[in-house]
């Protein structure tokens, strides 16, 4: 059977056996099928599915490429030659599936007429073209690509289109805490601004704490869980504003 409950069910089979491939696969063919905005389930199910799968090539491609720097400092031009290849097919893979989820947001975002949904895919696409930016690094210091600056703009662009949309949502709203997290890592760690980021998780946490008391019982964990983050992050980025690493985040 091919239904869409019949792969809605084999998605959430194969997100308890950890096979995201699989459940890219089934959450895929629910997208690709729809005709009207999808329930939130199946939109958490999408967005589990390729958050795992491109997670785990984004985390494949930090350890290889920093043993291809290993490598190249000592010397070893062949072992380097090799990481660099295995670099470039992970990236390959990395930027097809990157490629793949922001064609489904495209279409879903066309369809959705709510407000949630429609923030929901933006800071999916805001999060995606970040990730391609991420492999994007120029090799020399301070220098930004042409691909680079591109897919920045991009990010830019639809977290901006998403903060815009996330006006009509109240501040606890976790999918809004979960924009100014994303967007504030952007700001701190491809866009360079300590103090953006900052002034942007800052808000957001404000913002957030003087309505906490309003906050549906639902959605309290989640919205708070996302404030820690947040605070987390303002911590951290308060103390080394000028380092910028992996951040809280996704």
């Amino acid at each position: 059977m091919d239904t869409k409950e019949a792969q809605i069910y084999r998605a959430k089979l194969a997100e308890q056996a950890e096979r995201y491939d699989d459940m890219v696969t089934a959450m895929s063919a629910v997208a690709n099928t729809a005709t009207g905005d999808l329930t939130d389930e199946e939109r958490n199910l999408l967005s589990v599915a390729y958050k795992n799968v491109v997670g785990a090539r984004r985390s494949a491609w930090r350890i290889i490429k920093s043993l291809e720097q290993k490598e190249e400092k000592a010397k070893d031009e062949d072992k380097r030659v090799l990481a660099e290849n295995y670099r470039k097919t992970v990236e390959k893979e990395l930027t097809e599936k990157c490629q793949e989820v922001l064609g489904l947001i495209d279409t879903l975002f066309n369809l959705a007429e709510k407000t949630e949904p429609k923030v929901f895919y933006l800071k999916m696409k805001g999060d995606y073209y970040r990730y391609l930016v991420e492999i994007h690094q120029s090799e020399v210091p301070g220098e930004k690509s042409k691909e680079y600056k591109e897919l920045e703009d991009k990010s830019r662009e639809a977290y901006k289109n998403a903060q815009t949309q996330a006006k009509e949502l109240p501040s606890t709203h976790p999918i809004k805490l979960g924009l100014a997290l994303n967007f504030s890592v952007f700001y701190y760690e491809i866009a360079g601004n300590p103090k953006e980021a900052c002034k942007l998780a800052e808000e957001a946490f404000d913002d957030a704490i003087s309505e906490l008391d309003s906050v549906q019982e639902d959605s309290y964990k989640d919205s708070t869980l996302i404030m820690q983050l947040l605070r987390d992050n303002l911590t951290l980025w308060k103390q080394e504003p000028e380092e910028p690493e992996d951040q809280g985040g996704d």
